[in-house]
């Protein structure tokens, strides 16, 4: 499946930590609720210091970016291993993730949750590419266009972690792939399995 993303993109540089990718305090939303799921993406990136980066991922009283890829630094989503920080941005709307290097933990988070690809650039990209740029990116063909200047820039395949992500996070991927049972109704198993237990003293 080829597959090709394109939008704007917003840059930022080394070291993004979780913190300022959701700060803690919004940490209590829950992803697999509708309406905080939304929520989580309005506060995606607010932690950014504003001195540093005037223009907001998303603005103020939006829940969904303008900016379909980030374009980051070394160490991308370093600090702690919160899912949250790649549920957010997926919530907010951005697709990719494309940077010189990533935190261990928030690269696998992006992966389980099928949110969005991190992908890995040859190069130094966050001084090339400018926030609000017009960006395309070729997941097949390794490489990340900027279309106004049609300069075309090597990024990392992505291997093994490609088809869990396309396939919308691990668990999707485990169950298309027969690897655990497609989801039926939990509360009718659960009834059925405790009808097997025996009765308590």
């Amino acid at each position: 499946m080829n597959k090709v993303i394109r939008g704007k993109a917003y840059v930022v540089r080394d070291n993004i930590d979780t913190d300022q990718i959701i700060p803690a305090q919004y940490l209590n939303l829950v992803p697999t609720i509708p309406e905080e799921y939304e929520k989580l993406g309005s506060f995606a990136l607010c932690g950014l210091p504003k001195d540093q980066y005037p223009t907001r991922f998303v603005t103020e009283g939006q829940t969904q970016t303008p900016y379909t890829i980030v374009i980051g630094g070394r160490n991308f989503g370093c600090g702690s291993s919160r899912e949250h920080a790649p549920i957010a941005l997926g919530a907010a709307g951005c697709e990719a993730v494309v940077a010189e290097s990533f935190a261990r933990i928030f690269f696998r988070n992006s992966v389980a949750t099928g949110e969005l690809y991190p992908v890995e650039s040859t190069a130094r990209i966050c001084e090339t590419v400018k926030t609000g740029d017009e960006v395309e990116l070729d997941l097949d063909g390794n490489t990340l266009k900027v279309v106004k200047s049609s300069q075309v820039l090597a990024t990392k395949p992505l291997g093994e972690a490609r088809p869990v992500i396309d396939a919308g996070g691990l668990f999707d991927f485990a169950r298309k792939s027969g690897m655990i049972k497609a989801q039926g109704n939990h509360s009718v198993a659960t009834e059925e399995l405790a009808a097997e237990e025996p009765a308590d003293d």
